[in-house]
């Protein structure tokens, strides 16, 4: 069976098509549009009309190419910019009639629910009690568990696109008082969420996304054209000294450093200074760097749970609602 994804988060529009014969997603065909959709959206986070139609073409794209490698689906979903956008259910209505791909959004503890699977399927019932991390533009999810899906599950308001443009816009390089101001956002939001993990005690921590993968590389974790079984961690002291390293420049030069590309040069430091305080608050040491995300997630609840799954979860692909701004959410033990 060939399925595909669309995922639009904050920065890129992404199409996995893969093979999910036997439980395991293989990719076939990956594309991706830079939208940075993040950063056309108004004070009340509003997108941009510009930003909708770059949206709409994009999908569109996504679904074209997803039907010429005979794929099923898309199963299309946007993340944390549209989930919190005020004109969400305007953007999703356009890009249902201008594609014919009914895209929903996910609460962003299902995001959590789905990283996590896809985690624990990567690194296997070895890695035992499992902590995830998971960075984006908008969001954090957060997620632990003893089996296939989490016992917990999290969203908080700490994505790097978002930071950044919160906290770190006065001066470039940024000063010790916005950092200060940063770190101490982010122990408020992690403060309930990191306990839990303390009390839990995970055997195993784990991060994923782009952003963290980034770090990692600058850390000193092997370069992508390694492979994705090329083992990889990355160390909590490491990653303090990282944030030291990209607090001393400018923005456009992060770039230069191991790891980190010109699109996410800006948001690094968001990334790194919230993966740091993570670890520290969970009483972490390090991780180890997944290489699939809540992409793979989608993929492998869709393979062994069947295509109802994919409709009870989203709906009628009108879009869920935004997730309660509560900071932690027990997982259905059912889901």
């Amino acid at each position: 069976m060939r399925v595909s994804v669309v995922d639009a988060g904050s920065n890129t529009v992404r199409l996995v098509i893969a093979d999910v014969e036997g439980g395991v997603p293989l990719p076939v065909h990956t594309v991706k549009w830079k939208l940075r959709l993040s950063e056309h959206v108004g004070p009340d986070g509003t997108i941009a009309d510009e930003a909708v139609e770059q949206l709409v073409k994009a999908v569109a794209a996504a679904g074209a190419t997803a039907r010429r490698w005979h794929a099923a689906g898309p199963l299309a979903f946007a993340t944390a910019v549209v989930r919190g956008a005020p004109n969400r259910q305007e953007v999703l209505r356009r890009v249902a009639s201008g594609t014919g791909i009914r895209m929903c959004t996910l609460p962003g503890e299902t995001e959590a629910e789905l990283t996590f699977l896809a985690a624990r399927r990567w690194l296997g019932w070895s890695a035992g009690p499992l902590a995830l991390l998971d960075i984006g533009g908008g969001s954090l999810e957060v997620a632990f568990g003893r089996g296939r899906l989490p016992d917990f599950a999290a969203s908080l308001p700490l994505g790097a696109g978002r930071l950044t443009q919160e906290h770190l816009g006065v001066q470039d390089p940024p000063g010790p008082d916005e950092l200060k101001a940063l770190r101490r956002r982010i122990r408020h939001e992690l403060r309930d969420v990191a306990a839990r993990i303390r009390w839990e005690g995970p055997r195993t921590a784990a991060v994923s996304s782009r952003t963290f993968q980034q770090l990692a590389r600058l850390c000193g974790a092997a370069p992508g054209r390694y492979g994705p079984f090329e083992p990889r961690e990355m160390d909590r002291r490491d990653l303090r000294k990282a944030v030291g390293t990209l607090a001393a420049l400018p923005a456009a030069e992060r770039s230069q450093l191991p790891g980190i590309s010109a699109p996410r040069a800006a948001q690094s430091l968001a990334g790194a200074v919230v993966g740091h305080t993570a670890l520290k608050l969970m009483g972490l040491r390090g991780a180890v760097v997944c290489p699939w995300a809540i992409r793979e997630g989608v993929l492998l609840r869709y393979a062994e749970d069947g295509a109802d799954w994919w409709t009870d979860t989203t709906g009628t692909g009108d879009g869920a609602a935004p997730s309660p701004a509560t900071p932690l959410r027990i997982a259905s033990p059912t889901a």
